[in-house]
């Protein structure tokens, strides 16, 4: 007796109707990341938060901006970026589920990849210590007390300069849309898009950290691509969600 061959793609979803949940808060969530670009670029037309950010140098400075401007002082550190990694986490295992019959082995590969990059990067992280440090340091009553505070925010700080992280994630979108470019589900625009993109974004994370000059451009388009990336993936899933 014969057994049933499982159907291509096609331009349609996968049969199995299990993922079907998952497709549709991948596509959400992929869709809300956008938001987060347009965001950052609000918060710095706010009068005020440029001068105050760039006054920020010493770590007294930081627990000052922690302790009058607390929103401030967690963006200024990364608050942003900690929230697009969490919703990213439904989009990636969305994604997987959609390549895992195309290419098992690298579509796993990426989703390993980007999960241990969320874990470094949240483990780098500084901005929810250095607020906590903040409030032990305007609650201290000794000079020794504070100064043990001040030289461990510095620490800290120093610590948290490491881009480790994103890098492994940008890598693992690289591998997601080079796996998307041999799929019959994503478009090839969608697959160049996250390719060009996050190949962009490493390029800035390696050579242009914080950029500059050339690097200034090197953001802005690696990440208007990556924004088209998400945008064209998350409209898919959001489709194969509702068939």
């Amino acid at each position: 007796m014969s057994q049933p061959q499982p159907k291509p793609f096609g331009n349609a979803a996968p049969t199995d109707s299990s993922w079907k949940a998952l497709w549709l808060v991948g596509g959400i969530t992929a869709l809300l990341s956008i938001a987060l670009a347009p965001a950052e670029v609000v918060i710095s037309l706010v009068p005020g938060v440029e001068d105050i950010s760039t006054r920020t140098v010493t770590v007294a400075d930081w627990f000052a901006l922690f302790q009058n401007h607390w929103f401030l002082g967690l963006r200024n550190l990364g608050l942003l970026n900690l929230v697009g990694a969490a919703l990213l986490v439904p989009t990636i295992l969305a994604i997987y589920s959609v390549l895992r019959r195309d290419s098992a082995a690298f579509a796993a590969l990426a989703a390993v990849l980007f999960f241990v990059g969320i874990a470094v990067y949240l483990a780098g992280s500084r901005a929810f210590p250095m607020l906590s440090l903040s409030r032990r340091y305007v609650s201290a009553t000794t000079d020794s007390q504070r100064s043990l505070l001040a030289a461990a925010g510095q620490a800290m700080l120093a610590e948290g300069e490491s881009r480790a992280g994103l890098l492994l994630i940008e890598f693992a979108f690289l591998i997601t849309a080079t796996v998307m470019s041999r799929s019959k589900v994503f478009s090839k625009a969608t697959a160049y898009a996250g390719m060009l993109g996050s190949m962009l974004m490493m390029v800035l994370e390696i050579a242009f950290t914080p950029p500059h000059g050339t690097g200034m451009v090197i953001a802005a388009t690696g990440g208007l691509l990556m924004m088209a990336w998400f945008f064209l993936t998350g409209r898919k899933l959001l489709q194969l969600g509702r068939l």
